[in-house]
Parts: structure tokens; sequence; C-alpha cells
């Protein structure tokens, strides 16, 4: 379906953080989806996946997640001083604001005459992944899927050292989790340290692995791998629809 694109403006302890926001553009309600970008923030690879997903009947909020250490709408560049200043921006990020960054965009999308009561979920790539993670902490949150999440079983997000792998059991709704077997950054132990979490914690959850690098859902790099972020999109949809069916 067709979508319209804007950008809104949320204030969260006195930083701006812009939200772009697509939608179906016939009238009606549809789920909402918190998008996390990755350290890149929201370019053109970001920004085509978010539409990707608003295409199928949600409302896709997705914040800049380094506000408060950028001005707003820059764009980092996905090469290798870009992912210095992405990461820089990452470890001076306080967890405690993330996490306030997220309750603002649940708010938000809470409001919107658009979204369905009700149904809420999220969506992330890369520290996007752990950040949607996080996120199903919160009791709105009926669906999250997590791409090559990053730094779940070490703690690494922002600032200090992230609970998150000891939170497991916070989570309320299902967890679709997408992982690349050549992805350095999250080796077969953390994945396994992963799966076993949810799986001690009896989290419903579904693991696809793909035998693909990191960040191979993103079209603009060399790793990109087409055949495999068609299927993980597939799972993706497919969970999403049947989660927000009732």
């Amino acid at each position: 379906m067709q979508i319209t694109k804007r950008n809104v403006e949320l204030r969260v302890d006195d930083s701006l953080m812009r939200v772009y926001v697509a939608a179906p553009s016939s009238p009606g309600v549809y789920p909402g989806i918190i998008f996390y970008s990755d350290i890149y923030q929201l370019g053109g690879a970001m920004i085509r996946l978010a539409n990707y997903l608003a295409g199928y009947g949600y409302v896709v909020a997705a914040p800049e997640i380094f506000h408060r250490t950028e001005p707003v709408g820059l764009v980092i560049e996905p090469d290798d001083i870009g992912r210095m200043r992405g990461n820089d921006n990452a470890i001076r990020t306080a967890i405690a604001h993330y996490d306030a960054d997220r309750r603002a965009v649940i708010e938000f999308l809470k409001a919107e005459s658009s979204v369905s009561p009700g149904k809420m979920g999220t969506l992330g790539f890369c520290i996007g992944g752990h950040l949607a993670f996080r996120a199903a902490f919160e009791s709105e949150i009926k669906a999250a899927a997590c791409c090559y999440p990053t730094g779940i079983p070490s703690g690494k997000l922002g600032k200090g050292v992230a609970d998150t792998i000891n939170r497991v059991s916070e989570i309320k709704g299902e967890m679709l989790i997408v992982f690349g077997s050549l992805d350095p950054h999250i080796p077969e132990a953390d994945r396994q340290t992963l799966i076993k979490a949810l799986e001690n914690a009896g989290i419903p959850h579904q693991v696809f692995l793909y035998e693909a690098e990191h960040t191979f859902m993103r079209d603009d790099g060399y790793r990109y791998d087409s055949a495999a972020t068609t299927s993980a999109w597939s799972e993706i949809i497919a969970f999403f629809e049947r989660m927000f069916a009732v």
C-alpha cells in the first residue's frame, strides 16, 4: 500500500528528538512500530527499511537515537570514520536516556489516532536491535523483531553496562531474532547465550540464522545480501501479521 512520510518533534529531557514517521496513506487504524536504526541513524538505507514495513500496514516511528550528541537530522556516513563517530555517540549516551527516548516514542504512538490501541511492536537493527530488545520490557510491546542485535550478553550499549540480559524475564510479548552466521560482532557463543536466556525465561521466540554478515539488510553496503534480506523480511512480516491479527 502507499504511504505517507513526515517528521515529528519530540522533546525528551530538553533535547529535540526527531522522529521519522511512515504510515499507510489510506485512512484507518494500524499497529504502531518503534523502528530503531543502526549507529548511522536515519540515512537512506534505514529510511527504505522503515518505508518498506509501513507499506504492509504499520505506523512506523523511527527516532534519531543520538539526538543528545548530534544535531537534528544528522546522518552518519556508513564508512570507517562514520563507524567511529557512531560508536562514540553510542558510548556517550546513558542507557537511561535510551530508555527515556523509548517511553517518549511509545507515548507518541499511543496518542496517534491512526494507531490501533493495544497493538504496538518494535523492530531494530544492530544497536537498534538491542534497543528493540529492551523495548520488549515495556508492557505495551507485544512483538519485537531484533535484527543482529549487538551487545546484549556483554551489556555493551551506551555509557556503563546495560542490564538487558538480566531482565529477559520482564518481556511480556513475543520475540523474533535474526542473526548472521558470519557476523563477528555476534559470535556463536553470544547467540547461544541470548537464546538460552529466552528459553530459560519461557519467552515465546523465533530465531532465524542466515549465512550472512553483520548489517546484511543494509542495501548500500558491501555486506548486503538480497536473498537473506528477502527471507528475513518474509519472516518479520509474517510474525507481525500473526501477532496483530486479532
